[in-house]
């Protein structure tokens, strides 16, 4: 095989994987929500999580919820039923937005790479995210902003 062929074969597979690893993501895909605010508590319904996939309910591992209030955005993370995570989308280095990818979140301006927890996988941040209380109450999560 030439080099230039060998190239090319390498390249092409590497975009084959590049998009295979977004497509088995999730098919779902992530949720973006125009969250409310009542008082000091953004609601989101519970079923902001759920999807249907060949007549079966399942659950998206996060949402990313904004709203005008809000500078950054929140993505919430559900580990089950009833625990969820709830945490401000902005890069403890230099104020960046992150961006969410599957069960971390990434910042575009440097690299830091924080995990679902908020806690710093990959500097330079050095600082966890912003986390907020969530209660479950009823059909709602309340996530306490104050």
């Amino acid at each position: 095989m030439e080099r230039k062929e060998f190239i090319k074969t390498c390249s092409y597979s590497c975009l084959g994987l590049v998009g295979a690893a977004f497509f088995l993501e999730g098919c779902s895909g992530p949720k973006y929500l125009n969250a409310q605010f009542e008082d000091e508590y953004l609601l989101v319904p519970l079923s902001s999580f759920e999807y249907e996939n060949k007549e079966e309910n399942k659950f998206r591992k996060y949402i990313v919820a904004y709203n005008n209030r809000l500078k950054y955005p929140v993505s919430i993370f559900r580990f089950s039923e009833t625990e969820y995570r709830a945490l401000l989308m902005k890069c403890t280095h230099k104020g960046t937005e992150l961006q969410v990818y599957g069960d971390r979140l990434q910042c575009p301006a440097h690299g830091s790479e924080f995990t679902q927890n908020g806690e710093v996988q990959n500097g330079p941040a050095e600082a966890p995210l912003r986390t907020f209380p969530v209660q479950v109450e009823g059909t709602l999560l309340k996530i306490d902003m104050g």
